[in-house]
């Protein structure tokens, strides 16, 4: 197989990954992505981040739809939190800009550890 081959399946399968736990848990988009990217395919964090966020509309609009049609997802609850939402990721993309590689890297690191934390012992 071909080094492109390689590389191209290797992105289907952190896709794929991401995309089933982004089904079963709501989350998959930064925790796998972001962390494939940097440490599979040597991407920059900078880059690491914004394709992640680029890459989480299309699967979650798939999983939100299949959500809806089966009752889990809350209309208002939606509507009301991603009113907030969309001002904050303005925000954290800005922000984004303005931190070095590392403090990137070891904060998000860090936000990985406490929601590990916080969801086993809840």
């Amino acid at each position: 197989m071909k080094k492109k081959q390689i590389h191209w399946f290797k992105m289907m399968l952190v896709g794929l990954t991401a995309g089933i736990i982004n089904g079963l848990f709501g989350a998959g988009g930064g925790t796998i992505i972001v962390p494939a990217l940097t440490f599979i395919f040597c991407v920059k964090q900078h880059q690491a981040h914004a394709t992640a966020i680029s890459i989480i509309l299309p699967f979650a609009m798939v999983s939100s739809f299949i959500y809806y049609r089966h009752g889990f997802a809350e209309p208002t609850i939606t509507f009301q939190i991603t009113s907030g939402a969309v001002i904050g990721s303005y925000i954290g993309s800005k922000l984004l800009t303005r931190f070095s590689a590392s403090y990137l890297r070891k904060t998000f690191g860090v936000f990985m550890i406490l929601a590990s934390i916080r969801m086993i012992f809840s």
